[in-house]
This record gives structure tokens, C-alpha cells and sequence, in this order.
């Protein structure tokens, strides 16, 4: 005699777990973690990454966002940061660059925020030489690798 389940299951609950769990296995996965290059070093041998898929470029403007992990931990106020992720556009003519937005971080994987903080009105300053922003122009500007 075939046995009978109440009529709130479709099929049996077994067989529905299996089909949950295929279904889930289906999904697309997240989003792969942003892809980033090494565009070089700081003067303080700090790596600085290019997050690639931020690179807009109109010349002579090149707009951009770069992380920085830090060799050793820089002491703020509001903790130690270990990593930074900047938001900036690059004058290329000019050797100008407008920062829009500065993350630090408390580990070198950029996931614990210790301070983000948002420019009011952005304005182009001077490259500094041996910053992450000199390294970010000096690759961001040259001529763009062929494809």
C-alpha cells in the first residue's frame, strides 16, 4: 500500500529537500571579490592597487579607485589602520588628483571600516612624490596597455 503524506507537502519531504538543495546549488554564486592589480609602491614600500574596474579615463581625466595595504599599522584617533581604499580623479595634464573619498581600514582584507570619510567639495591638489597618489598617476597615466 503506497504511502500517504498530507495534502500541505507536494512530494515527500526527502525528495523536497533534494530539489531545495539543487536548486540553491544552481544560483549563481556572490560576485567575485573585486579584481585588483599592483601598480606599484609607495616610498614607504606600501603596495598600492588599482581596483581595475573603476579605471574611467576621459583624457586628460582618469578616475579611479586605489587601496593601499600598509606595511605597518599607521596610529590614528580612532584606531590602527592597516589598508585604505581611495576614491580619486587624476588630471593628467596637470599632475593634479581630486580625492572624493578615503576608507581606512583595521586589516589588511579592507572588511573592518575604522574611518570613511567623504570630501565636501573636491577640489585638485598637488601630487605628493612617493604617495599613493604619485605611484597612481605615474601608472594610471601613461599610455593604457594595448589590448
Amino acid at each position: 500500500m503506497p504511502r500517504r503524506f498530507p495534502s500541505t507537502f507536494a512530494m515527500p519531504p526527502r525528495l523536497s529537500m533534494s530539489c531545495l538543495v539543487m536548486a540553491l546549488a544552481t544560483l549563481p554564486h556572490a560576485a567575485p571579490a573585486q579584481a585588483l592589480r599592483e601598480i606599484g609602491r609607495t616610498a614607504a614600500g606600501n603596495p598600492v592597487l588599482v581596483e581595475q574596474r573603476t579605471v574611467r579615463r576621459a583624457l586628460p581625466l582618469v578616475d579611479a579607485t586605489v587601496r593601499v595595504r600598509f606595511a605597518q599599522a599607521v596610529k590614528a584617533r580612532e584606531g590602527e589602520w592597516w589598508a585604505s581604499r581611495t576614491r580619486l580623479t587624476l588630471d593628467c595634464s596637470a599632475r593634479r588628483v581630486k580625492i572624493y573619498e578615503n576608507w581606512y581600514f583595521a586589516d589588511t582584507a579592507w572588511r573592518r571600516v575604522v574611518t570613511h570619510k567623504v570630501v565636501g567639495i573636491p577640489a585638485f591638489g598637488t601630487v605628493l612624490g612617493g604617495s599613493m597618489t604619485s605611484v597612481s598617476y605615474d601608472a594610471l597615466c601613461a599610455a593604457p596597455p594595448p589590448k
